[in-house]
């Protein structure tokens, strides 16, 4: 579970002798701390604490989240199991509302709980299905990588990059840092520059922890030097994650995600978006159905717990933004690069054969939620 143990990469959240380990993202980077949960409930409040945060992560930690309030309530008589996990279902959904993969992740657990069979043994398909998510992230993010990395041209490439989509943000590997991780292996003299993300500060304290982690030559720059880098002609790509992707290829990502797809089309530089299709939500037609949350207004008033802002000041923080589909160049996926018209493109690689375990559950769980 430790990063040293994995010197390629950080493992985010694991399974472990019925429980759920996971790093503590809060406490990055000045302490590594790793937190246990032996219960749903504990599950349910590391992602709405964000303990443990990024949409593919969020997805992974509910589906073990799931996992663990069947193995407590299998002993029990069936109708008590099925009212123990619908109300761990209502609550884990509640815990981050725009991330989609939190959703599709419990739509999983639920298809697998209708299957036929005692409360214990369909808690034991719900943990083995929970690790096949797991594992399937793992591969995805890699395949992800793989397909990114081509589309990264030049001898010394800079990419700016925003909040973080790394292996913290996934189960290991990253979305935007796998395509990043990909060509750094090809390319060592690629550059990264880090925007800090703020309130949350998930560049300064997440993305560039990884980096440095990974030997990747990174620079931190606060959200509002980017504009700068754009006009020097400084940044060659950008590459993002996703928390939700609608059927038109509008993009929901961290707060200030729009605003670097606005400066990246006005100077010409591609704009990629990097995410699994478990991102995408075929059940809205674009942008404006996307749920945006809006989290504590001490993250804006505040800064290391002290406060930086005057008393009674009115706070603003939805924690993340749209960006319209005509501002993005491909989105990534791990299963190849859609291009505009996206409603076309990402239809046809959600349709596309599946060649790897999982697949087929994936691919129709989304149909299902797609259709309804």
């Amino acid at each position: 579970m430790r990063p040293s143990d994995h010197p390629s990469e950080v493992r985010t959240i694991e399974w472990r002798q019925g429980a759920v380990v996971m790093i503590d993202q809060r406490r990055l980077p000045l302490e590594e701390v790793y937190m246990t949960c032996r219960t749903w409930e504990e599950v349910a409040e590391c992602i709405r604490s964000m303990v443990i945060r990024g949409a593919p992560a969020i997805g992974v930690a509910a589906a073990m989240g799931m996992a663990l309030a069947a193995r407590a309530s299998a002993g029990g008589p069936p109708e008590v199991f099925m009212g123990d996990l619908q109300r761990a279902t209502k609550v884990l959904l509640a815990t981050r509302p725009t991330a989609v993969n939190l959703a599709w992740a419990l739509d999983e657990m639920e298809r697998v709980r209708r299957q036929d069979g005692s409360p214990a043994e369909v808690a034991e398909a719900m943990e083995a299905r929970a690790l096949e998510i797991y594992e399937d992230d793992l591969a995805s993010c890699r395949a992800i990588g793989r397909y990114g990395a081509e589309l990264i041209a030049g001898d010394h490439p800079v990419i700016l990059t925003h909040c973080n989509a790394g292996a913290l943000a996934t189960a290991g590997y990253g979305t935007a840092l796998g395509v990043i991780r990909a060509v750094f292996a090809r390319n060592p003299q690629v550059r990264v520059l880090v925007d800090e993300t703020r309130p949350f500060l998930q560049g300064a304290r997440l993305t560039a922890w990884e980096l440095l982690h990974e030997g990747i030559s990174a620079d931190l720059i606060t959200d509002s030097m980017a504009g700068h880098f754009f006009r020097t002609g400084e940044i060659t790509h950008v590459v993002v994650g996703a928390d939700r992707i609608a059927s038109n290829g509008d993009t929901a990502n961290k707060i200030g995600t729009y605003t670097v797809a606005v400066l990246a089309k006005e100077h010409r530089v591609p704009f990629y978006v990097a995410a699994p299709l478990s991102t995408l939500d075929l059940s809205i037609p674009d942008g404006d159905r996307i749920p945006i949350e809006e989290r504590d207004q001490a993250e804006v008033t505040h800064f290391a717990g002290h406060r930086v802002a005057p008393e009674g000041v009115r706070v603003r923080n939805p924690a993340f933004d749209v960006t319209p589909a005509r501002f993005i160049t491909a989105i990534i996926t791990e299963r190849g690069v859609g291009r505009p018209p996206y409603d076309e493109s990402l239809g046809r690689l959600f349709r596309s054969p599946r060649d790897r375990r999982g697949d087929n559950k994936r691919g129709n769980a989304n149909g299902q939620r797609g259709g309804a």
